[in-house]
């Protein structure tokens, strides 16, 4: 059964140390993560493999969506929920093909809703948009406003991830604005306390569905 996005979708960092990313994860979930992307762009393969079987493992005994960035492959080898494509990362046709019904399919639309057209007629579950906000892991991201949640809403009957530069600060006028769910990075695993930063995250969006 494919399941939904909302509140806290976390990406990982590139952490090469395996034990200190299960760990990490761990906390994270415990703050009540709905979805936890795996994404480390400096890894060799065998370390990418290593890391996603044990993420994999871990959301799964935990019942939360594992999602592998930029690698179908890989996520069927590790038996993840599903991938992430962003619009250089291949085919999103291909890629609906290739990881069969059962699996969930995300697509990067940055600023642009042509891009999200194209990824919902294509099969994928949920779109992505940003850099909402000026971002640390990608400080050249183009950036979309968030207005772009309230037309996307109006074209799409899918759940709208904001990634870029979220924070527990702002993260409240990304829920209000339109966004099921927000992807973070920095701001969760460079918190001291990483579950309770999630848990706030998990916080803020309860409160928003409560207003809704």
């Amino acid at each position: 059964m494919k399941r939904k996005f909302s509140g806290l979708y976390a990406i990982t960092p590139n952490e090469p140390r395996t034990d200190v990313l299960v760990r990490e994860i761990g906390e994270v979930l415990r703050g009540g993560a709905s979805a936890v992307q795996y994404r480390n762009k400096t890894a060799a393969p065998e370390m990418r493999l290593a890391q996603a079987r044990a993420l994999a493992a871990l959301c799964r005994a935990a019942g939360v969506t594992f999602i592998i960035n930029d690698d179908i492959e890989l996520s069927l080898e590790v038996g993840a929920d599903g991938a992430h494509l962003g619009a250089d990362d291949g085919d999103l046709v291909q890629a609906r093909q290739r990881l069969g019904p059962g699996k969930l399919l995300g697509a990067s639309c940055y600023d642009r809703i042509e891009l999200a057209a194209a990824a919902a007629q294509a099969g994928v579950d949920y779109l992505a948009f940003g850099s909402v906000f000026s971002s640390v892991t990608k400080p050249g991201a183009v950036r979309a406003p968030l207005t772009i949640f309230a037309e996307a809403r109006r074209g799409f009957d899918l759940p709208l991830v904001a990634i870029g530069g979220i924070t527990l600060q702002n993260a409240p006028q990304v829920f209000a604005a339109g966004a099921d769910a927000v992807a973070v990075i920095s701001a969760v695993f460079d918190a001291g306390d990483i579950a309770e930063c999630a848990a706030g995250f998990t916080r803020l969006h309860q409160q928003q569905r409560m207003q809704q």
